[in-house]
């Protein structure tokens, strides 16, 4: 990796028009964080974070003439319409007291770059970035990138006391970007994982999704499953199966959701359910998961009846994953020769769901079967006999086999 001691940052317009007024009307303004960290690594950056050493008051007088959104004016951001585009400049601020490892109790304004850089969270984040004054790097994060180190801003442990989420920040940044975790955070990290007990779930999840999706995966959530245990009662209950699932999931496909499900192979139903539900996620994850992990434990046949019948319940991202599952963690499973199967059904386009079964209920009345219940029972009777080609998909064929079943 390459890190550019010399930094040219390629700023959208919207950006650029922006600092532009800040600089015209005598003040600061920089780009920190993760937009900058990005450029470092050769990256292109998607998020930009502008911070200035205007007050939110001075900001509405030299802004007057764009639109502006008023809405985090407490914290110190003003957000200006710039060529249609939403742009957040926050005022250099101090944080207050921290009385819930999350948020401070206040904020106060300050002048002082430096000041605002010492609060966040990792050095290769505390990076600043100007066109007209160049890169601001106080806390060596520039070395960091270059030696692959997430280490916190000051002292780790009141880092993690401010924002407890910054331990799960701390191992999602080592995952994704593939970096080592200073040893001095990595202490601490052990030692404060409490604090994540005081974070929303939704909060961890967003952190989690990413994480185990990352390079480092399967290392990070070995060396730290006792963090893990602090969130997941299932995880600290059967840490050596979550471990030994973790190790084999760099071979899984980097969707968080077959990577969740690859973890929580072989765990029963019910501890399954419950590592989703300690994270709050939506009800199709928590859905999909729990399926992945029930069907990764039991046979999947790869003759053609029982891939149509897999088709039929399922999409063809779930099948796959389920695949992918099975063959790293089953030993038995034969990948190839499921996948064979499955290609050529896909290619033949097989009758697998009632709206590509040849009739209609309202046929089924019109030949004469009374309303209710028994419509559905036939339908998917009929169904069942096209998937095992006991029945043609003809609309002849099909209403001919509903007459033999009455």
């Amino acid at each position: 990796m390459q890190i550019q001691n010399t930094l040219k940052m390629n700023i959208p317009p919207c950006i650029s028009k922006v600092l532009s007024v800040l600089y015209s009307s005598g003040f600061e303004g920089y780009l920190v964080g993760g937009c900058v960290r990005d450029a470092m690594m050769g990256k292109t950056p998607h998020d930009f974070d502008l911070t200035t050493n205007a007050t939110p008051d001075e900001m509405l007088e030299i802004f007057s003439g764009y639109r502006i959104i008023e809405t985090g004016l407490k914290h110190g951001t003003v957000t200006v319409v710039s060529s249609g585009e939403n742009v957040e400049i926050t005022t250099y601020r101090i944080d207050g007291e921290y009385l819930d490892n999350r948020r401070p109790s206040e904020v106060s304004f300050t002048r002082n770059l430096c000041e605002d850089l010492s609060r966040r969270d990792f050095t290769v984040n505390a990076l600043a970035y100007s066109p007209r004054d160049g890169l601001v790097d106080v806390f060596g994060g520039v070395s960091d990138l270059e030696h692959k180190v997430i280490k916190c801003v000051g002292e780790a442990d009141k880092r993690f006391n401010e924002d407890g989420l910054r331990i799960m920040r701390a191992l999602r940044f080592s995952s994704v970007l593939d970096f080592d975790i200073d040893a001095s955070t990595a202490k601490s990290i052990h030692a404060n994982k409490h604090l994540l007990t005081n974070i929303s779930a939704e909060r961890i999840y967003t952190e989690f999704k990413k994480l185990v999706c990352g390079i480092r995966a399967p290392e990070l959530i070995c060396s730290y499953a006792d963090v893990f245990g602090e969130v997941f009662p299932q995880v600290a209950q059967n840490t050596n199966a979550f471990c030994a699932n973790a190790q084999k999931m760099d071979k899984i496909k980097p969707v968080y959701i077959n990577r969740i499900a690859s973890l929580l192979y072989g765990f029963g139903k019910a501890d399954v359910r419950g590592f989703m539900h300690c994270l709050k996620p939506d009800t199709y994850s928590i859905d999909t998961v729990s399926a992945l992990c029930t069907l990764a434990s039991q046979p999947l046949g790869s003759d053609k009846i029982s891939v149509r019948y897999m088709m039929s319940k399922h999409s063809d991202e779930f099948i796959m994953a389920l695949a992918d599952i099975k063959n790293i963690y089953s030993p038995d499973f034969e990948c190839k020769k499921f996948l064979n199967s499955y290609n050529a059904q896909k290619i033949q386009n097989p009758c697998v769901t009632l709206k590509q079964l040849s009739i209609t209920g309202s046929d089924l009345i019109d030949a004469g079967v009374e309303r209710g219940p028994r419509v559905g029972e036939l339908m998917n009777d009929a169904l069942c006999a096209v998937i095992e080609d006991r029945c043609i998909n003809t609309k002849e064929a099909v209403l001919e086999y509903i007459k033999s079943q009455l």
